[in-house]
């Protein structure tokens, strides 16, 4: 049991965390402190707690909360302000249902209860589901594309580079075992829909609850239609007792004839829950006689109808005599905020609803009295918020006034106020501030899109929530609002400007497809404005996508279609900066493709290459722009890789990064940022920079933008760590590696590959063998790449074999000439391939040794750690023992405690011990040295 372990206050908090299967990112929110900080503790608890993963963490947090006797439902439900009253029957019936149904709508009229029956399901079953149960609300969702973000919302998910909202969700619950409730479907049924189907076919242990009016027509739907409140005379109905719970001042036994009067008014309303609520809020003031004459009056709304269509009047008829009732200035007020989806002060009421602040707080709180609004504190605040059937009543009321126009018009100001004040805001509280105005951002926007007098302020809307969306790394929604500004911009160039922010943020979703749509779309809008110029750079640009993101891409345009827009894009340049410059880049960017894996280093085209991509990085540096000059020094960078100079790809990679840190954020800044950091970390390992490789890599896992892709943002700081042989941090990272992994559907993306071999290794060095097999399988899925034979995977292959002490495998492991494969290894491997070759041939006495080691180390001159082994080599083929020992400070100097450790080791006697004392510290197993 949890309580029985020795564990802090802190891990404790962290722990439930786990159990609300929050991210780390998401913890280190919650609690104020960092990333790091929040996977430390989520190690320190797999370790204490003696479980393997973050599942079973999360599940052991789970059985902690049973065992405490706690009744409460899962953190992720809505705790209910009410009492659930009856529905015994109803709720066993829905139970049996969603544990023999993958997929199960609760359908009714408005009113019925489908909401609180759901909830009080989802609670009894949550201890069924070994992942709980989550609540979505779609109330506030009036886009049915935008379902998908709803439950990544609720479920507290990002999206996913390279897959849509939708695809992300499914990756991140495709080995849950969750229970789904999605609440108030009818508004975007075919939304649900389309979603359900996918999500239900890629989760197989996902089962999901929905509440609608009407069912959604897919294919795993079973359907319960949820009755009235019971009103049966055997004893006190269902609907009886709800009425004597929620009505102010029964407090006393009732009388038999009281009894039969409450019935009455129940049996007049049909049993509809809502209807008996708002009854029941009115005794105090009307009594049973006053309620009784209230809905006996000939209502409208009353006649006629099939009997489902009279459940539907009875609502209705309790909420026309309850505004009835009302004061005509409640009246004016309770239909003006009713174009609030979300919960909303009395600051806001007045001002939407253009009245006195004062005078509105005492009126919402006149409405909250009779029912008509739900209430609640939240975050030192009093929010109000109006159930969906009254605000649908509301806004018909608001309609039937001739005012709906107009209150419109004020919320739509009132939600640009407030994308304004939410652009200029800082802060932890930034991100619940967002949360809790999006729905009405999206919602006015909804509404000023379809009208043309408002279609400046749509515009201005559809780009702050554009950039609000991408700050709070709803990237798919970025996109989708840049392109909606797009289409409502008042001219050509506004929306050329607005598709190339789109385009940006389609690049840090890694879509290929769309960015390069989407900057032809802004070439054509550019044209339409009679600006030649910046289409050409927009069609150089798009040219450029094609070779720098091919990966990306699901379609890749073929070269003659690339090679045409580059040609037209150089036709139309003219002598803009701007133009020019992304022409050059783009040249420069196909010639380097098209020599590919092909490209000689003492070919004379390289030489023109190089020129190219240098004249690429000169004119961007002279527009101005941080990214366009990023995106040169990129390419440069990839020439002089593939040229083999590792020391000036990462002074080009470093020069990127410091460029792009002062660069005002932005979608493309991010998008290069996040690319250079990587790159930056990467060439820093190449030449042996482990303490500045550590650092880019610590940035690039601290980026906000990566805080749901755990698995990208921390591969590279798993590599750098292995290298210097930092287990504790290694196996720290991994935990956020792999837990990021699985929750994104195990992508097998090259640039993991890396990070998987990494741990693997360190378990290797640990002893650990049941960790290394666990690591060494996931390798396996990523299948046998050139860079896992040549590269990364000789690497890493020979430091445990060499720490083994099986030297002579090794050096197999090594067999092939550095000139042989060093299209695969001169990106960051070669200087550590060759200086492990050197050393191993040393151990393994190969009669070549010499010669191995003057070519390596004049290979890997300027390389601290490479350097550094290669003289450790020759010492020991010397037997310099003094010459050996100095390379034990030069590993300490350049951050690379193992290697220190390993020569201490080697050079035996009583600097043995003190080689085993430094590997035991660094988490290792004792070293073979034969």
């Amino acid at each position: 049991m949890v309580a029985t372990v020795d564990i802090s206050p802190r891990e404790a908090e962290v722990l439930e965390l786990v159990g609300d299967h929050l991210s780390n990112a998401e913890i280190a929110a919650r609690l104020f402190i960092s990333v790091r900080t929040a996977e430390s503790h989520v190690s320190a608890l797999l370790r204490k707690l003696d479980v393997p993963d973050r599942r079973a963490l999360a599940a052991r947090a789970a059985a902690g909360r049973r065992a405490a006797g706690a009744s409460q439902p899962v953190p992720v439900l809505p705790a209910p302000l009410t009492s659930f009253v009856g529905r015994a029957g109803e709720r066993a019936e829905l139970n049996e249902l969603i544990e023999k149904h993958r997929q199960v709508t609760a359908v009714g009229p408005g009113g019925v209860g489908k909401t609180r029956l759901a909830l009080a399901v989802a609670a009894d079953a949550a201890g069924a589901f070994a992942d709980g149960a989550w609540f979505v609300d779609l109330v506030p969702v009036t886009d049915p594309g935008m379902v998908a973000d709803a439950v990544a919302g609720a479920l507290g998910l990002g999206e996913q580079p390279g897959r849509g909202m939708a695809e992300s969700v499914a990756a991140a619950l495709a080995d849950r075992h969750a229970l789904l409730v999605l609440d108030n479907c009818e508004q975007v049924r075919d939304g649900v829909a389309l979603f359900l189907e996918r999500l239900l076919a890629a989760c197989p242990r996902v089962t999901a609850l929905t509440t609608s009016r009407a069912r959604l027509m897919v294919p795993f739907e079973r359907v319960y239609a949820v009755p009235p409140l019971s009103l049966s005379d055997d004893g006190e109905s269902d609907a009886v007792a709800l009425f004597k719970e929620r009505a102010p001042a029964i407090g006393w036994p009732l009388d038999p004839p009281l009894h039969e009067h409450i019935r009455s008014i129940c049996e007049r309303l049909d049993g509809m829950a809502l209807a008996i609520e708002l009854a029941a809020a009115r005794y105090p003031t009307l009594g049973l006689d006053g309620l009784t004459a209230a809905l006996s009056h000939p209502l409208r709304t009353l006649a006629g109808g099939s009997r489902a269509d009279d459940r539907h009047r009875s609502v209705r008829a309790a909420v026309d005599w309850s505004h009835a009732l009302l004061e005509p200035a409640d009246r004016e007020l309770l239909r003006r905020v009713s174009v609030f989806v979300a919960p909303f002060t009395a600051t806001a009421a007045a001002e939407v609803a253009g009245a006195e602040e004062g005078l509105a707080a005492d009126g919402l709180a006149r409405l909250a009295e009779q029912s008509l609004l739900v209430v609640r504190a939240s975050g030192g605040a009093t929010e109000y918020r109006a159930l969906e059937t009254i605000r649908q009543y509301g806004v018909e009321r608001l309609a039937e006034s001739g005012e709906l126009a107009d209150t419109r018009t004020r919320h739509l100001r009132w939600c640009l106020a407030r994308a304004a004040d939410l652009a200029a805001a800082t802060g932890a509280d930034w991100r619940p501030r967002f949360d809790g105005a999006a729905d009405d951002l999206r919602s006015a926007l909804a509404w000023a899109a379809d009208r043309p007098e408002r279609r400046a302020d749509a515009h201005d809307l559809a780009r702050r929530l554009a950039e609000l969306a991408f700050t709070r790394n709803l990237v798919g929604e970025s996109q989708q609002r840049y392109e909606q500004a797009a289409a409502l911009a008042g001219d050509p160039a506004g929306a050329a400007a607005m598709l190339r922010h789109a385009a940006a943020v389609a690049g840090c979703r890694m879509h290929g497809d769309d960015m390069y749509r989407l900057h032809r779309a802004a070439a054509d809008a550019a044209r339409r404005a009679g600006d030649a110029a910046r289409a050409a750079a927009d069609l150089a640009t798009a040219a450029t996508a094609v070779y720098r993101f091919a990966g990306t891409f699901v379609r890749t345009p073929s070269p003659d279609e690339t090679r045409a827009l580059i040609r037209e894009a150089r036709d139309h340049a003219g002598d803009d900066p701007a133009a020019c410059a992304a022409v050059a880049l783009a040249e420069a960017a196909s010639v380097a493709d098209a020599f590919g894996a092909d490209l000689d280093p003492h070919d004379e085209a390289v030489a023109e290459t190089l020129a190219r991509a240098g004249t690429a990085v000169e004119l961007a540096h002279r527009t101005g722009v941080p990214s366009a000059e990023s995106a040169a020094l990129d390419a440069l960078a990839a020439v002089q890789s593939w040229v083999g100079d590792a020391f000036a790809t990462a002074a080009t990679a470093r020069r990127r990064v410091t460029l792009l840190s002062s660069a005002r954020t932005s979608p493309a800044v991010t998008h290069e940022l996040v690319q250079a950091l990587g790159e930056a970390a990467q060439t820093g390992i190449g030449v042996g920079d482990l303490p500045d490789a550590r650092r880019w890599a610590g940035r690039l896992a601290d980026h906000p933008s990566l805080a749901e892709v755990g698995h990208r943002a921390t591969s590279w700081q798993l590599v750098a760590g292995a290298l210097a042989g930092d287990a504790e941090s290694v196996l720290t990272g991994a935990v956020r590696f792999l837990d990021a992994w699985r929750r994104s559907g195990s992508p097998v993306w090259p640039d993991l590959e890396p990070a998987v071999a990494a741990v693997a290794m360190i378990h290797g060095l640990r002893g650990d063998r049941d960790a290394r097999h666990e690591w060494d399988t996931i390798l396996e899925r990523f299948g046998t790449s050139p860079n896992r034979v040549h590269g990364y995977g000789a690497v890493f292959d020979a430091m445990l074999l060499l720490h083994d002490g099986r030297a002579a495998e090794a050096l197999e492991r090594l067999a092939p000439e550095p000139g042989d494969v060093w299209r695969w290894v001169t990106w960051i491997w070669l200087h550590w391939y060759v200086a492990l070759r050197a050393e191993a041939t040393v151990l393994a006495g190969g009669p070549d040794a010499r010669d191995r080691l003057a070519g390596a180390r004049k290979l890997t001159a300027g390389d601290p750690v490479a350097g550094a082994m290669v003289e450790r080599a020759e010492a020991l083929l010397d037997g310099d023992p003094e010459r050996l020992l100095a390379t034990a400070d030069t590993f300490d100097a350049a951050g690379c405690h193992y290697q220190s450790a390993r020569t201490l080791l080697l050079a035996g006697g009583s600097h043995a011990a003190r080689g085993a004392t430094a590997l035991k510290a660094l988490g290792l197993a004792p070293m073979t040295v034969r």
